[in-house]
């Protein structure tokens, strides 16, 4: 009867394992995936604080009414005092996604660690807005920067497939009338050249909003010229391009705060109030 003897494997054994104290090079792994830590700001003397403990009353109160359907609510804070503006600075920190709307006042838009409420910053603006996204977000997002021009852009050799997706494009522009309109090109999964790439970029032109939602990774989404077309694109955590598409609507959804979202934030404003009133 023949043993039942099996060659180990390739690759085990003596000699095949870094010798000991020898560094391994590991692949790097993902990292920066943001989740939400509770911040409390010291508060020493809560009486002077009132008109700001008095705002996130008001904040939590605009995200339930949002939540449940309400239109978007907005505050003034330049007339907090340098002590009450520090302590809704401080309570409200930074979360995962900001904008940058061109125009004039350019204004900066950084949501707060409670998705669906917003600081913007601009010349004269000083304000939180609870929202799914800033107003203006949608008031702003297709002013042209550089205008779109269409098939008018020059075409240059190596370019194959983009005028297909251009007319693809503007056809689902023209047709868009609310977010069930949803239309999306994935760039990823067509073939393409760099100088299609190019060429679209030139077509559908700028417009005046840029927003960043950081997460797992990245995602960077940029109004083009041409009415309701965002280029989307996302990024691994070390940076590499995974996701390249064209969406046709109003906001991409991944930079908008959902009801849920604005539910939870105002439950997490109550929860940080209670603990430092």
């Amino acid at each position: 009867m023949a043993a039942n003897f099996h060659l180990p494997p390739q690759g085990f054994g003596p000699g095949s394992q870094p010798d000991e104290g020898e560094e391994l090079d590991w692949l790097p792994l993902p990292s920066g995936m943001r989740t939400y830590d509770m911040h409390l700001p010291e508060v020493v003397d809560p009486a002077p604080l009132a008109p700001a403990f008095n705002l996130l009353t008001a904040l939590a109160d605009a995200c339930d009414a949002v939540a449940g359907g309400a239109a978007r609510r907005g505050f003034d804070l330049s007339g907090l005092d340098a002590e009450n503006r520090a302590l809704i600075a401080e309570t409200l920190g930074q979360g995962e996604v900001s904008l940058r709307a061109r125009g004039v006042p350019a204004i900066a838009a950084q949501e707060s660690v409670f998705a669906g409420v917003w600081v913007l910053k601009a010349e004269g603006i000083d304000r939180v807005e609870v929202a799914p996204i800033p107003a203006v977000a949608l008031e702003r997002a297709f002013v042209p920067q550089r205008p779109a021009i269409g098939v008018l852009a020059p075409r240059q050799p190596g370019v194959v497939n983009a005028p297909a997706l251009l007319a693809e494009l503007i056809d689902k522009s023209a047709a868009w009338r609310t977010r069930d309109d949803l239309h999306v090109v994935n760039l990823t999964l067509l073939p393409h050249t760099e100088e299609d790439l190019v060429w679209l970029d030139t077509a559908l032109g700028q417009g005046s909003v840029t927003i960043l939602s950081r997460g797992y990774g990245n995602c960077r989404l940029t109004a083009t010229g041409q009415a309701h077309v965002w280029r989307v694109q996302f990024f691994n955590s070390m940076d590499t391009l995974i996701l390249d598409t064209f969406e046709v609507t109003d906001v991409p959804e991944v930079a908008l705060a959902a009801p849920e979202d604005l539910a939870d934030s105002a439950d997490r404003i109550r929860e940080v109030l209670g603990a430092i009133r």
